[in-house]
Parts: structure tokens; sequence; C-alpha cells
């Protein structure tokens, strides 16, 4: 990979941190003054523009590799056929004359409640990767060569998040990993997971506090899910089409 590439990656990546927790904050704050917030937490979530910053991080790496910028696309023509279902909106694709190159999915997810959104966040992963590699086997996509899937998650570091979560097994044991683990462990195992079955071509797990965020701060809790880790793959795969 060239280096200059990786260069400022960390620098991008911390403001692309920072732009989440603050475009997410400055959400809440309009919704409140205009006496229309949502319930709970979910004015943050309904404000989407959040993951701005963490596309703008990938379609940058993408156009340094010398891929033309219209050749990328996000928030507008991001649905691609499904075998499931007749399509599937991405957060980034690169679509290069009639090739499908690259599919990006990034989410997040913010406390105090882990629970219910864990369950509905790895299932809307799993069945995305199922659809696309279905609609791809029955060339969906034309000539397309094997696309580069790739798989982004950031989780809020905060107590509920970093606490021993228990299991129930009222019949059969669950998997040793997950004794103990807390919801912050559960997504790094995930995100490993998604790689080692090949469902994604890469997978990136990164956490961060509300105000260290708001700073540019976030941690990697598995070097294998680093964003490093994630770009250098990403690269990799255009190299064979610049």
């Amino acid at each position: 990979m060239n280096e200059n590439i990786l260069r400022d990656l960390t620098e991008r990546s911390s403001h692309a941190v920072a732009h989440y927790w603050k475009t997410r904050q400055g959400q809440k704050d309009k919704q409140k003054q205009t006496g229309k917030a949502d319930q709970g937490l979910r004015s943050a979530v309904t404000g989407g523009a959040q993951m701005d910053g963490i596309i703008d991080l990938f379609t940058e790496l993408i156009t340094d590799c010398g891929i033309a910028e219209r050749y990328v696309f996000r928030k507008k023509a991001v649905e691609l056929p499904g075998f499931f279902r007749p399509t599937k909106e991405w957060d980034l694709l690169v679509v290069c004359e009639d090739m499908l190159l690259v599919a990006i999915e990034a989410k997040s997810q913010v406390g105090p409640s882990f629970g219910n959104n864990f369950n509905n966040r790895t299932e809307e992963a799993m069945g995305s990767a199922l659809d696309l590699w279905t609609a791809y086997r029955e060339r969906a996509y034309l000539k397309s060569p094997q696309p580069f899937l790739g798989y982004f998650f950031m989780i809020e570091e905060c107590e509920a998040s970093n606490r021993p979560v228990k299991v129930q097994e009222p019949h059969f044991k669950v998997f040793p990993e997950f004794l103990g683990a807390s919801y912050s462990r559960r997504y790094e195992l995930f995100c490993r997971k998604l790689v080692l079955e090949r469902h994604y071509t890469a997978a990136a797990f990164i956490s961060s506090t509300a105000d260290g965020g708001a700073l540019g701060r976030y941690s990697t809790p598995a070097d294998d899910l680093s964003i490093e880790r994630f770009a250098r793959v990403l690269v990799g795969h255009l190299k064979a089409f610049v």
C-alpha cells in the first residue's frame, strides 16, 4: 500500500470520530430547541449524517488510490439489487464501467440500552452480506469481479457497553467466548467472525466515549479490526483496477 495514503490516516480517523459526536450532539440540541425532540436518545439516531465523517474518510482513501470521484456513490444512487429483496441501500459504493468494486456499511451504537439493538445490528449485517453474495452468484452485478465488502462499527465506550452480560442457556451451552462478554466484546467477536467466515472482506471496530470522541479520541480494541488494517485491505483490493 502507498504509505502516503496511510500517512494521515490516524488524523483523518480522529476528525471522523469528532464529526460523529459533534453532529449527534448538534441534532439533539436542535430538536430540544424546536420542541420536537424524539423519545430518549432516538433524536440522535433519526437525524442521520453522524457517519458522514467515516464515509468521507473511506471516500478519500478510494480517490487517493486513483479511482475517480464520479465512480464513488454515497447518499444517492447507493442501491444494489438483492436476491431475497429487490434492493438494499449501502453507505458507500464504487461502481466503475458496470463493475461493482466496493460496497461498505458503516454503523454505530450508543447507550444506555445495547441489548435489543445488538441483535438488530448483527442480524442486519449478516442478512445484507448473504443477500449481496447470493445476488453476485446470480450475476446481478453483470461482469463485476468479486467486490470488496466492508463493515465498519463504532460503539460508545461506557459502563453499559463494558459491563459483563449474562447469557441464557436453557437447553444448550453457548460458545465459551460469549460467557461474561460485554456488548463491546460481543461486537468485537462479531466483526472478527464476519471476516473469518468470509461474509465481509474486511471489518473495522472502534470505541469512543462521548466526551473524548468529541475531541477525536477513540480506541481500537483489537489490531486485526483496526481502521488501518481495513484501509490496507481496501486499497490492496483497488490496486488491480487503477
